[in-house]
């Protein structure tokens, strides 16, 4: 294969595809190291070797597909997309404008394949749609690398805090009806805890998030704590901000209260729970790679409150490598279950025996703190549970 055994070390570090897409049309980047491996894999194609086993012949993009299943379909493995992209670079100058209705074609010679969207006979590799009024544009039609639902809902959720940060944040006191629970609908009334208070001023945070419990994260390899994680329960809105009262001279200052609307509950919500303001809403396009160097991590907690002692495909793990560590959004790392110790029944002295690590998946970050990172589990085998490894993808 031409070159692509670098190649391929390259590739690694585009793991996953291309960018996880919102509603918003967006620009998504392709990197120098992505584009060098597409233009080597388009000299020649691929090894056919290098195919999944069922590729198909023909495939007709539909809504709903996404980046990662279609490089699923005809590459090993799905997070290959640059060499996938360059089965095809003739004829589509950026991978992140991939439409419904296109159709691409695999054609094999000479023990190598590439995908292109002209058909045997010509044909423009386009399926034509019968006409109707259409209002959103082209870009916001191309293909997610991941279904967006995946990720999207936990992208303000998990939150990794000092030990005293929260005890500092704005309380909820009370509620307008002096129910016990809240929930969305609900009015409720906070007060500052010797932090900054909530006010209403313009230029002031118009919406926070709800939280309770700072749950230590503890390292399950050195044991050591790595920060605490905040349960997240919902949503409110400013209604009117804390003010100050006037007050005799020589009396302490006083306050009353703000006003908020929640106005989401995942859970239910009660006096004592704290308000952080939310973070602005912001449309990543995420690059998926590799790490740049060799990394090794271990799953912390898996997140969630429905969850039980092990995760699956599409559920969410925090793992114990941050930003401190070269970790960034996007960073793509393989699974590894751990082999479980054992007695060897077979041996006159019952000896307890260590069996193998196996391979298990994927997970790719997308949420930094400073020693913790949040992952979305994109495929595996087996369950995975808290102390399981993660490596640089390996083949």
């Amino acid at each position: 294969m031409i070159a692509l055994t670098t190649a391929r070390a390259l590739s690694i570090g585009a793991t996953l595809l291309v960018g996880l897409t919102t509603v918003h049309a967006q620009s998504y980047p392709v990197t120098a190291t992505q584009r060098s491996t597409a233009q080597q894999v388009a000299q020649q194609g691929i090894p056919e070797t290098d195919l999944a086993p069922n590729a198909p012949a023909q495939y007709t993009v539909k809504r709903g597909d996404t980046l990662w299943g279609i490089s699923g379909l005809y590459l090993r493995q799905p997070w290959r997309w640059p060499e996938l992209w360059g089965m095809n670079l003739s004829s589509i100058s950026n991978p992140h404008q991939i439409f419904p209705g296109q159709v691409l074609y695999l054609v094999r010679s000479n023990g190598y394949a590439r995908l292109s969207t002209t058909g045997p006979n010509g044909d423009s590799g386009v399926v034509r749609l019968s006409p109707q009024t259409r209002e959103s544009s082209l870009k916001d039609l191309a293909l997610p690398t991941l279904p967006p639902h995946l990720i999207e809902p936990f992208l303000a959720e998990p939150l990794v805090v000092g030990l005293r940060e929260l005890d500092q944040a704005p309380r909820i006191i009370a509620t307008m009806d002096k129910r016990v629970l809240m929930a969305s609908g609900d009015r409720a009334y906070v007060r500052n805890s010797g932090g900054a208070i909530i006010s209403s001023d313009k230029g002031q945070p118009t919406s926070y998030r709800i939280f309770r419990d700072a749950t230590p994260l503890i390292d399950p390899v050195t044991r050591i704590v790595l920060g605490y994680e905040a349960k997240y329960l919902g949503s409110a809105a400013v209604v009117r901000g804390e003010t100050i009262v006037d007050t005799i001279e020589g009396e302490p200052q006083q306050s009353t209260p703000a006003t908020v609307d929640i106005t989401r509950s995942k859970n239910e919500i009660r006096a004592g729970d704290r308000l952080l303001a939310s973070p602005e809403q912001q449309y990543l396009s995420y690059v998926p790679h590799a790490p740049s160097s060799p990394t090794t991590a271990a799953v912390v907690s898996i997140y969630g409150d429905s969850v039980g002692a092990n995760a699956a495909q599409n559920q969410i793990i925090a793992i114990n490598k941050g930003s401190k560590d070269g970790v960034d959004v996007g960073t793509v790392l393989e699974l590894v279950s751990k082999g479980d110790v054992i007695v060897d029944k077979t041996s006159p002295n019952r000896s307890r025996v260590k069996l193998p690590d196996e391979q298990n998946g994927y997970a790719m970050v997308f949420r930094v703190f400073d020693q913790v990172s949040y992952a979305l589990i994109t495929t595996a085998q087996r369950p995975v549970n808290v102390g399981d490894g993660l490596q640089s993808p390996q083949n």
